[in-house]
């Protein structure tokens, strides 16, 4: 908390000083005792809310007021690295658990995040290494993977984090520098708040040579309509590859150049 006060925003641009809290499995705060996900799948709706309500007010305790750890994926494969992580495998059944857990938060006055957009359940592979891809059609999406996300908007979610997958029959391209999946997002689910990356260093971690460059991929996680860019950086950056300099110069250019 007391770092967390030393930082300033201005009025056109706010402090988010976020954390990816899900409780369970992901916990960064080593005090966070509430349930997460695995637990919570099997328990009443009410849990779920109980549950981010408390972790909302932990993080608003410590100065956090943003939270990218409401995780929307549907996961039925316990091989998976989301499955853990994933409040089940019915769609109705966790879209309840998303909206409950908005809820939550919303007490707390912490900003919700829902993840990863437009689902890793269905796209198998783990997107920390590779790009998780289905050829899933966007019917079929609609009525399944999306669902979650739908209700989670409805109750209020601040931002939509999207995932380094790809659908292939909708877009061949990651969603998360994906135009199409940005506009269906906007246009199709009607979501007005902040886009977000997942972590950008994934993307290079692929080792495929379209990602290689990092200054490359800011510049198409914007265009592609992102708002907010995650990157997970140890102490020092360039022991990620990457120079934040650079990085900076790149956006700037690509806007300068229209």
């Amino acid at each position: 908390a007391a770092l967390d006060a030393t930082l300033r925003g201005t009025s056109a641009f706010p402090r988010l000083i976020a954390s990816d809290e899900e409780g369970g499995v992901v916990t960064r705060l080593p005090y966070d005792f509430f349930a997460g996900a695995d637990t919570l799948r099997t328990l009443p709706v009410t849990e779920t809310q109980a549950a981010f309500t408390q972790r909302g007010a932990l993080l608003a305790q410590v100065g956090a007021n943003l939270n990218f750890g409401i995780v929307a994926d549907i996961s039925a494969d316990p091989k998976s690295f989301i499955y853990s992580r994933s409040f089940g495998n019915d769609p109705s059944s966790v879209a309840d658990r998303v909206a409950a857990a908005v809820a939550g938060e919303k007490k707390s006055g912490v900003l919700s995040t829902l993840k990863h957009f437009p689902g890793h359940g269905a796209a198998p592979g783990d997107s920390h290494t590779s790009i998780p891809s289905t050829g899933m059609d966007f019917a079929t999406w609609r009525s399944t993977e999306a669902v979650p996300f739908v209700q989670g908007i409805t109750a209020g979610a601040s931002a939509v984090m999207f995932g380094h997958l790809a659908y292939t029959a909708v877009d061949a391209e990651p969603a998360s520098l994906s135009i199409t999946w940005h506009q269906i997002l906007r246009d199709k689910l009607g979501f007005t708040g902040l886009a977000v990356t997942d972590d950008m260093l994934m993307l290079q971690r692929t080792k495929l040579p379209e990602f290689a460059d990092a200054s490359e991929n800011a510049v198409r996680a914007i265009a592609a309509g992102n708002d907010v860019l995650v990157y997970v950086f140890g102490d020092d950056p360039a022991s990620n590859g990457v120079n934040i300099d650079q990085l900076v110069s790149a956006v700037a250019g690509a806007v300068a150049s229209g």
